[in-house]
């Protein structure tokens, strides 16, 4: 039997008080009866994902990481007003049970959503789980056709098109970007400045504005236990906004590791993208713009921004990590991946004729 996606030992640092958590949530959620066991689910690097098991009932807890974070960073009620709106017009979207914003329940705004049973394909395919190479095609496509599906929402109609600022956003995620990276280095990393450089000269118009998810990935998608090609849920809406969508689908790339990628990309891999039958990174944008009908000369600049991003989320992280403000040790070699990113940023431009 294929392994449920499973919640495990709350890390090291990373603890809630049971008897808050267990307070709050039968003062919200009516018929609540029970003591409350909590556990981690181990993926993700920003937010903390909770399970908040009753006897006769389950949810997902969201709060924001332990220690110093951006002012504008881990917008945990926002996530939950995106969540809310979005869900009568994508389904995937787990709903809303609770928000808090009272900092005396667990000192920061946190949310509680339905949890959804299923498979999260993380680094490699679980246990159980055995597709050969025409399945894994199709649950591939069948994954990249969601974040089509989300790019046709209506955005007005789902009372998001406040989300967007207008024209400009690959101009404002390209300044907002490395204006987060510049504050956010540590002296063992490089300073990215040749990259933000190009990505500022070379900067496209806007494709079009719609609803994006900003960490579309194999591991924030949920599949159905009993049918591995069916998505059931999509997770992790933290950054979700109005923008354009191959600026989204150039971040979603940057987690994209395929089979004949070189070593040193291959640690950097998180999801099961390098398995037979999984499309290459071209593949994907080609299938994407067919099936989106937009049309772009190259994509090569979408893929370094998305490098660059993920570098600057990555960097964001190792800066807590570097400065005591977490001991979380998965963040240990951080500052390495970033080194190598910007590494690879060049070379693409390098290569690029753009």
């Amino acid at each position: 039997m294929t392994q449920i996606d499973q919640a495990v030992t709350v890390r090291e640092g990373e603890a809630l008080d049971v008897a808050v958590v267990d307070r709050f949530m039968k003062n919200t959620i009516p018929g609540l009866t029970g003591e409350p066991r909590i556990q981690q689910y181990p993926g993700g690097a920003s937010n903390l994902t909770y399970q908040v098991a009753y006897p006769d009932c389950t949810f997902v807890l969201r709060r924001p990481p332990f220690g110093k974070i951006a002012k504008s960073a881990h917008d945990m009620l926002r996530e939950a007003r995106v969540m809310a709106a979005l869900k009568p017009v994508y389904p995937y979207v787990p709903a809303i049970i609770a928000t808090c914003d009272d900092h005396r329940v667990l000192g920061c705004d946190f949310y509680v959503m339905e949890q959804l049973n299923g498979i999260i394909l993380r680094q490699d395919f679980p246990k159980g789980l055995e597709l050969g190479e025409q399945d894994t095609r199709k649950l591939c496509l069948n994954v990249i056709d969601k974040l089509v599906d989300l790019h046709q929402v209506d955005a007005r109609a789902a009372g998001l098109d406040h989300l967007g600022k207008g024209a400009g956003y690959v101009e404002r995620q390209i300044g907002g970007w490395s204006d987060r990276f510049r504050k956010a280095r540590t002296a063992d990393v490089g300073d990215f400045e040749a990259v933000m450089s190009w990505l500022a000269d070379k900067m496209p118009d806007d494709v079009a504005q719609c609803v994006i998810h900003n960490d579309f990935r194999f591991d924030n998608v949920v599949l159905n236990p009993d049918n591995p090609f069916e998505v059931i849920g999509v997770l992790d809406w933290e950054m979700a906004t109005i923008g354009d969508p191959l600026m989204d689908l150039g971040n979603s790339l940057a987690y994209w590791v395929q089979a004949d990628d070189e070593g040193l990309f291959q640690m950097l891999r998180r999801q099961p993208t390098h398995r037979p039958g999984m499309l290459t990174r071209a593949q994907v944008a080609d299938y994407y713009l067919e099936k989106s009908g937009l049309k772009v000369d190259r994509f090569d600049y979408y893929e370094i921004y998305g490098l660059f991003r993920l570098a600057a989320i990555i960097q964001q992280i190792y800066y807590r990590f570097y400065h005591g403000q977490t001991k979380d040790k998965r963040f240990a070699a951080f500052g390495h991946a970033a080194q190598y990113l910007e590494k690879r940023c060049l070379a693409l431009i390098e290569a690029s004729d753009l």
